[in-house]
């Protein structure tokens, strides 16, 4: 994409300038560059717009609204004080995402005992999810009890950056945002479309960060609800006795492993 900007005559930039400084008095044109310039007299600026970053841990989820199988929605509102596992699939009628979307379903009284909501989206439109619907249920034994946003704009998918050119430049890869309380994404997952998600993973992720946003300590590799966890680095041995009163085993001074709080 690119803008032009309104001055003529003037020369043509290379699409690959980053920084161009334009000065103009009366005729005389003036421009300093930072790296290759090809000149075109007569000819509009052009500059390409900068690519957006990738959404990182610790953005704003970005709010949108959208139509759902349970009807329209506005996201931030839909899940407003809930943590919300947002996930993109290919494609509806298709053998992963049939499995995924059953497993995520199945798991329904997991994410509500922890607080979090689950909602997924594909570029397919909202007449074909609910007609997919019945065969997730009746081939996952399951009842599909979150939403299913469609998308055939791709705009939430493009909002997301869940489209990848280089796998594919109309679905979604199988993108994974889990997203806090306050709308912070806290982590994020890429899939190739040919493998199925983890979706235990996912929920040994969450319990994680909601234990570790209320104690003082962290969780080592592997590790699975209810196991023994690691001190928090930065305590001193002193805070970490009126913490952990019970003790732990101090394998090094920066490796306190301790009872799960």
């Amino acid at each position: 994409q690119t803008c032009a900007l309104p001055i003529s005559p003037i020369h043509n930039v290379d699409p690959e300038i980053l920084y161009v400084h334009i000065t103009s008095v009366s005729t005389n044109i003036e421009i300093f560059y930072t790296q290759r310039l090809l000149f075109r007299k007569h000819s509009p600026l052009k500059i390409r717009r900068e690519t957006p970053m990738s959404l990182q841990l610790g953005d704003t989820a970005p709010d949108f609204e959208a139509d759902t199988t349970h009807g329209p929605i506005r996201f931030h509102e839909w899940k407003e004080g809930s943590w919300a596992v947002f996930f993109s699939h290919p494609k509806d009628f298709t053998p992963v995402c049939t499995t995924e979307l059953g497993y995520t379903a199945a798991l329904g009284d997991e994410f509500k005992a922890r607080n979090v909501k689950a909602i997924a989206v594909s570029v397919d439109d909202v007449s074909d999810h609910n007609s997919w619907i019945g065969d997730i249920e009746e081939t996952q034994s399951t009842t599909v009890n979150f939403p299913i946003i469609g998308d055939p704009e791709r705009k939430i998918a493009t909002l997301y950056q869940m489209i990848h050119p280089q796998a594919n430049d109309t679905l979604t890869v199988r993108s994974v945002f889990i997203i806090d309380t306050n709308n912070k994404i806290r982590l994020t997952l890429t899939y190739p479309a040919s493998t199925g998600r983890n979706f235990d993973e996912i929920l040994r992720v969450i319990d994680s960060m909601q234990l570790t946003d209320s104690n003082k300590v962290a969780t080592p590799v592997n590790w699975k609800q209810g196991e023994d966890v690691i001190i928090s680095p930065s305590l001193s041995n002193d805070e970490a006795a009126e913490l952990f009163p019970d003790g732990w085993d101090e394998v090094r001074p920066y490796l306190r492993i301790t009872k799960h709080p």
